[in-house]
């Protein structure tokens, strides 16, 4: 096999498993203004339970990170053709939900920077 035979195989090897994964720090602006334009949202609150009942954004689906392997099993529950929009309260375990589910199939999610406490918009207790 010459040097362009390989080079090519190399290409179609890539290819077969390339494939697209979405995962978006946005600021709230963003958050906000992506999330009122997308038909296919889902709004998912990753925070503990407590935080919870002190408040949370409207349609919001809540599944505490902190579950370990019980978070990764609701997940794959979720329909993954959906586009989530994912928070905590400043934003670091939102991200890494968010790596979670892009590393069991989802492949549009996104993390709202600053989180629930930097949150401008409705909130409900």
């Amino acid at each position: 096999m010459n040097n362009k035979q390989q080079t090519t195989n190399n290409k179609q090897q890539t290819t077969n498993i390339l494939f697209i994964i979405t995962m978006a720090d946005l600021t709230q602006q963003e958050w906000q203004e992506q999330l009122a334009n997308d038909t296919n949202a889902v709004i998912l609150d990753v925070r503990t339970q407590d935080e919870v009942d002190e408040g949370h954004i409207p349609n919001a689906k809540h599944i505490d990170i902190f579950l370990g392997q019980g978070f990764i099993d609701e997940v794959k529950k979720l329909d993954a053709s959906k586009n989530y929009y994912v928070y905590c309260r400043s934003g670091g375990r939102s991200a890494q939900a968010c790596a979670v589910m892009n590393s069991v199939g989802f492949e549009n999610t996104y993390n709202l920077m600053g989180g629930f406490s930097e949150w401008q918009g409705a909130k409900t207790n």
